[in-house]
């Protein structure tokens, strides 16, 4: 089932968090921002809108790095429901499409619940002093790739952060599955 996020809550801060990534390392929300910020990308392994831009999320991800960027994945869906999503098949996945950021493992989906992220994908852009300044999407790519030479609106709107601190005021959200939350 398709989701929507809701649109940008500029300056809202970003929670804290403890997760381990598929590396067995241990990452926060301070040991991941860079000189610019952060950016974390609400993922999994196999929704087909995720899957579209996987190879796009990689290229992207080393091109925030270069910018200042800290960046990381989160994987939050219940893997007992999807095994796809286990912790265990996260690091062939980002291993499969070149990932150089961490992906983060959300087993409690505290965290998920913490940014509110509501679907895969599911983008978070923080300045430097850790305000929201983007909850956009990725391009315009669905459950299938959008051309190569398409915008790339979530580079163009962190560029815009790394410059001036400040998101763009007008942001198009991320469209994708729901995450996969589980029975309380």
């Amino acid at each position: 089932m398709a989701a929507q996020p809701p649109v940008c809550n500029f300056g809202e801060k970003a929670p804290d968090f403890d997760l381990p990534d598929t590396k067995g390392n241990r990452h926060s929300r301070d040991s991941l921002m860079g000189e610019k910020g952060l950016v974390l990308m609400y993922i999994c392994n196999h929704c087909p809108y995720v899957i579209a831009i996987a190879d796009k999320l990689a290229r992207d991800g080393k091109a925030l790095q270069e910018m200042g960027f800290g960046v990381a994945a989160i994987c939050a869906n219940d893997a007992g429901a999807y095994p796809e999503d286990s912790f265990e098949n996260m690091a062939p996945f980002a291993a499969q499409h070149g990932f150089s950021f961490p992906y983060l493992h959300d087993e409690s989906q505290a965290v998920a619940k913490a940014y509110g992220a509501v679907c895969t994908p599911d983008f978070f852009g923080y300045n430097a002093e850790g305000e929201l300044q983007f909850r956009g999407r990725l391009d315009a790519s669905g459950r299938n790739p959008s051309p190569e030479d398409a915008p790339r609106e979530m580079i163009e709107a962190m560029a815009l952060v790394a410059k001036t601190g400040k998101g763009p005021e007008v942001q198009t959200p991320s469209i994708g599955c729901s995450i996969k939350w589980k029975d309380d």
